[in-house]
């Protein structure tokens, strides 16, 4: 019991520091090599280092129809489109700013939980919806956001991928995957990393060979596959299992942080004072949504509970 508390910890350190700094080195990476290649990439090296791993550890990589076709599914959701497209979007949007828009996450976790299971919503969450929309909107109606060549479709965008990411957690949360969380991250990664390069393929992309990135481009990539990709993504599958999905969304909490900081300190991003004061009233509503009452004390349960 008490390995899986510190197991679910460092799960938790993982999915919240390590993919707070995943945004600035998708923006470093992303000025250089086209978005849907450098996921193809990244995901595909990922998901085959996690193979050669698993069975390294005489792991089974066996799964059946239904765990093939649910991996097809969270693959799409969570890396193709939840990822592959927030990427492309940070051509157009800051980092930090991105990072702000993905924590509305947990917005979108009640809702779909309300519609899918139809969960009657506390008070606090109530509470933290209309500070979350207060939020949102102090964020994207400034002038020099809507004004600036490409915000516009970023953001719409990004806010798709949120959805698509949100519905992916709900989706995991309760689907039948492979039990083990290295194999079932595999599995998505590789899946996605093959949509990816088909998609780049399509929309007729440069490729360029690694060799000939720049230095901080391949440090970059290196970061996102064994830090972003194989550690992180591994962590957030295990705690999709093992507590509730709008605990995993509380990610929210700390990734903007984070990134706001790095975009500041190495991207030279600037935050205007409407940006500071829309992420403390947006983050106020993420923490309302995700502070509620426990069910019993010290209890993990791999059910959402009431929210």
């Amino acid at each position: 019991m008490k390995n899986s508390k510190l197991l679910i910890v460092g799960a938790f350190l993982s999915i919240y520091v390590i993919w707070g700094s995943t945004y600035l080195f998708n923006k470093i990476a992303v000025t250089e090599i086209p978005p849907l290649y450098l996921g193809g990439i990244r995901f595909l090296t990922a998901g085959t280092l996690i193979m050669m791993i698993a069975k390294a550890m005489k792991i089974s990589i066996k799964l059946t129809k239904r765990q093939f076709i649910n991996s097809i599914i969270a693959a799409f959701l969570f890396l193709v489109y939840g990822n592959g497209v927030f990427v492309w979007a940070l051509k157009y949007v800051d980092s930090g700013f991105a990072a702000l828009l993905a924590s509305t996450q947990p917005l979108f976790v009640l809702f779909l939980l309300r519609l899918i299971d139809g969960k009657k919503m506390q008070r606090k969450s109530i509470i933290g919806v209309l500070f979350g929309i207060f939020g949102m909107y102090l964020l994207v109606s400034q002038n020099e956001i809507s004004t600036s060549e490409g915000s516009v479709l970023g953001i719409f965008m990004i806010l798709s991928c949120v959805l698509s990411w949100s519905y992916g957690t709900v989706f995991v949360s309760k689907a039948d995957l492979p039990k083990n969380y290295l194999v079932s991250t595999g599995y998505q990664m590789l899946i996605a990393g093959f949509l990816l390069g088909i998609s780049s393929l399509i929309f007729k992309e440069t490729w360029v060979s690694p060799l000939n990135w720049a230095y901080k481009i391949q440090g970059s990539v290196l970061f996102l596959i064994i830090f972003g990709g194989i550690i992180a993504f591994t962590a957030f599958n295990y705690l999709l299992k093992v507590v509730s999905p709008e605990k995993v969304a509380t990610s929210a909490y700390v990734n903007p942080v984070i990134a706001l900081i790095l975009g500041w300190k190495f991207l030279n991003e600037q935050l205007t004072t409407q940006s500071v004061v829309a992420s403390i009233v947006l983050l106020t509503g993420v923490y309302f949504i995700t502070s509620r009452k426990r069910i019993s004390k010290n209890k993990v349960t791999t059910k959402p509970q009431k929210i």
